[in-house]
């Protein structure tokens, strides 16, 4: 095993509030360099509050964040010189080609125009687009957008990239071009800070992974771990669904948990806690109980399980939330106003 990599992004103690709502409340972060950190949460739950404090668009109530060792605060400049950001949705200029999109932005990251016409046909070859650099942007499918979306914020190779929903509304094809992109910048020593609601990418892409609710980071690990720190589960899929209350009541008698049935007919599962359960003991248990079993098996449990087991419910927005949501948005909106004008 190598050492582990020092903390590039470090947070400690960070408050932040938007009016009466309490986005952030004391939040501890540290992120080794060349390493994907999931940040994963509800909507209001505060991670865009935290990518944003990270990224120098907002500025904290409380505590400190460092990038690379400078403050987002006081070093603001500096910061914005090692950091690229790619939000929910394509900031490119449809009406202009893809080369002639990163062609602009590289002049307005003032580089020369030989500097922005090279850096411009390196990332297009790099990143599989140079088949379509001529055409424009208007024609590109949702993929070809967010991935020239992605490369214009990697112009002058920063040292962190803050992602934020990367893949919203993409197809499967699309989604893994992206993950295959991102791994290529991590490959190369690129610090990732990937906000998503897709826990499947998360468990793909992740190093590490940041769960964040009500403004805390109320836990964190690699995926591995947090899914281990929930325990194993037990799926039994009936051959009568009709049996599904009498199955349940063995289940919870030999384990100790509460079987749930979810969506799909004659299936339950259990979290195993406190203990493994040997398979024949529950084909026995069934059995004496007269409960037919089509199959039964253990499985590490889904990084979604995961999610519902800390936070108490899926992965989605959260009823009742809606308004902190909106609060931290219309919050953030006057945090951009001032500082342009700064």
């Amino acid at each position: 095993m190598g050492e582990i990599a020092e903390p590039i992004v470090v947070a400690e103690g960070l408050h932040k509030s938007f009016g009466e709502t309490r986005a952030l409340r004391g939040v501890d972060l540290a992120v080794p360099a060349g390493t994907v950190c999931g940040v994963l949460g509800p909507n209001g739950a505060g991670k865009t509050t935290l990518i944003r404090i990270l990224a120098t668009l907002s500025d904290p109530d409380a505590g400190t964040a460092r990038i690379a060792g400078h403050d987002v605060v006081r070093e603001a400049g500096r910061v914005r010189e090692l950091i690229g950001l790619a939000g929910q949705y394509a900031a490119v200029d449809e009406k202009l080609t893809g080369r002639g999109n990163l062609r602009m932005f590289g002049r307005l990251y003032h580089l020369s125009r030989a500097g922005a016409r090279r850096r411009a046909d390196e990332l297009l070859e790099r990143f599989g687009l140079m088949g379509a650099a001529d055409r424009q942007v208007a024609g590109y499918s949702g993929g070809m957008r967010r991935r020239l979306d992605l490369i214009t914020s990697l112009i002058l190779r920063p040292r962190v990239l803050f992602l934020d929903e990367p893949t919203t509304g993409l197809d499967p094809r699309s989604r893994n071009e992206i993950w295959e992109a991102i791994r290529e910048l991590v490959a190369d020593g690129t610090t990732v800070l990937l906000t998503t609601q897709y826990l499947d990418e998360a468990d793909h892409l992740a190093d590490a992974i940041a769960v964040v609710d009500h403004g805390r980071v109320i836990a964190e690990g690699t995926p591995d771990a947090l899914k281990a720190g929930i325990g194993d589960r037990l799926d039994v899929a009936l051959e009568d669904d009709a049996q599904v209350p009498l199955a349940a009541r063995v289940l919870g008698g030999l384990t100790g948990g509460e079987p749930e049935t979810g969506g799909e007919p004659g299936r339950l599962s259990v979290a195993l806690r406190g203990g493994g359960v040997r398979l024949a003991d529950v084909v026995r248990e069934l059995d004496g109980a007269g409960v037919a079993a089509a199959d039964v098996g253990l499985r590490r449990p889904t990084l979604d399980e995961v999610f519902l087991q800390l936070t108490g419910h899926r992965a989605t927005a959260v009823p009742g939330r809606d308004g902190e949501a909106a609060g931290e948005r219309a919050g953030e909106k006057v945090g951009e106003k001032v500082k342009e004008g700064v």
